[in-house]
């Protein structure tokens, strides 16, 4: 999220036949943009290609632009895209769908106003002393103001955009529908998982009152744990659409390239140790690798959490079998490994040999941080391409693909979030020193 106000607005289309209307000049739009390329490519003696068409670096910027606009559904699809498809989506689209990663459009005052009235009721205001209509961040599904109260104490208020929950499953469908029939994605990249989670998750993320008690748990969960600090919710303020918090001011963690080494090494061992907790001691994941679901300090040089929207539970059944897939690929031992990844549901029963072995190679790879003595060097590793590009190879052959159950998509988006934030801050951890108590016992 940004660190400095938007501007820019746009209200957001509330009811289907207008977010459908919006794919549809999408739609219209993606086909004009083709007939102009086509005809400047003819007119240069060219004979292009209807991929060459369609994969314009205009078209992918329509795209991202239109969904980053509808919000909600739409841009969470184009998120979970860029951020799970990676080198599989052409460059164009990916590089420009990673853009709905950051900020969407924020919805102007007015709307901003009808949505308080619906929620808080008319002379809302008599809480405040203070309340900002321009938002400090925007995301797929809401945005954040600022506040205070009459007692002085300060607020973020994370408002829904109106018409949310209501779109979420039209809406996932509509953007594949879309994406799919115009040709920004590959046929081979079968994405019925990604859309199936996109429309839980959503779900989830859309009940802000189940969201702020995701945050108290987390709260009481990390009591004593002085590097953290999670927001407060406020009860008598928080909505399903509203989630009122106290406000808590840090850096964004991909600035912290200057710090020095040592601090930035302590604070991705401080995620990595949170994130063997969620797992093996809480069995509650955020799941969210957002890098703005993190902010940093600088005084107290605390870690602040926040978005606890897509938390999730994990049954202890499957935690065991991490616990077996960790400590088995730490110890080399492919037998271990093939029987975890078995039991967490990765290989179906007519998988080829060379399949299951090209699984667990790539198991192998993600575990390597966690099997080397001492600290890892995330700056100097190339171990995003080596398992970006392992991934690709599985993933183009169709006799094989094979999604596994949603929790372990979600953790291991979770891990590579973990491990993408590692290797922008250069950071050096004893990972295997912060696992050993977890999953060698």
């Amino acid at each position: 999220m940004a660190d400095k106000a938007l501007a820019i607005s746009a209200a957001v289309p509330g009811g289907r036949w207008s977010r459908l209307a919006r794919l549809g000049s999408l739609a219209g739009g993606v086909a004009g943009n083709m007939l102009a390329e086509g005809a400047r490519k003819f007119a240069q003696g060219k004979r292009p290609q209807l991929h060459q068409l369609l994969l314009t670096p205009a078209n992918a910027r329509r795209v991202a632009n239109q969904l980053a606009q509808l919000r909600g559904a739409a841009m969470k699809v184009g998120q979970l895209l860029s951020m799970d498809a990676g080198e599989l989506l052409p460059p164009d689209l990916a590089d420009i769908l990673s853009r709905l990663r950051a900020d969407a459009i924020p919805m102007p005052m007015s709307q901003v106003v009808n949505v308080l009235d619906a929620n808080w009721g008319e002379g809302w205001d008599r809480h405040f002393t203070q309340f900002s209509f321009t938002p400090t961040a925007a995301a797929s599904i809401g945005q954040v103001h600022f506040g205070q109260r009459k007692d002085g104490r300060k607020l973020a208020v994370k408002i829904q955009y109106p018409g949310i929950r209501r779109s979420i499953d039209s809406d996932v469908d509509n953007v594949a529908t879309l994406l799919r029939v115009s040709g920004l994605l590959p046929k081979s990249l079968d994405i019925k998982p990604l859309l199936d989670e996109a429309k839980k998750q959503l779900h989830d993320e859309a009940d802000y009152r189940r969201e702020g008690a995701c945050m108290m748990q987390f709260s009481g969960l990390l009591a004593g744990a002085d590097e953290f600090m999670v927001p407060e919710m406020h009860d008598d303020l928080t909505t399903e659409n509203i989630l009122a918090m106290t406000r808590l001011d840090g850096v964004a963690l991909e600035s912290l390239g200057d710090l020095p080494q040592a601090e930035r090494d302590r604070i991705v061992g401080q995620l990595f140790r949170l994130l063997f907790r969620e797992i093996f001691e809480f069995r509650l994941i955020q799941t969210d690798p957002n890098f703005a679901n993190y902010r940093y300090a600088s005084a107290s040089r605390q870690l602040i959490l926040l978005d606890f929207g897509a938390t999730r539970a994990y049954p202890a059944a499957l935690v065991d079998s991490y616990r077996q897939l960790i400590a088995s690929a730490i110890d080399d031992d492919r037998q271990g490994m093939n029987a975890a990844a078995q039991a967490i549901g990765y290989f179906q029963d007519d998988i080829k040999e060379n399949q299951r072995q090209a699984v667990l190679d790539i198991f192998a790879l993600a575990c390597e941080p966690l099997g080397s003595a001492g600290a890892y060097d995330f700056g100097r590793s190339d171990l995003g391409v080596r398992i970006r590009d392992a991934g690709m190879v599985l993933g183009m052959d169709r006799d094989f693909w094979h999604t596994p159950p949603a929790d372990a998509l979600f953790l291991h988006r979770k891990l590579g979030g973990l491990y993408l934030l590692a290797a922008k801050l250069k950071a050096r951890v004893d990972v295997h020193g912060l696992a050993s108590s977890y999953c060698l016992q």
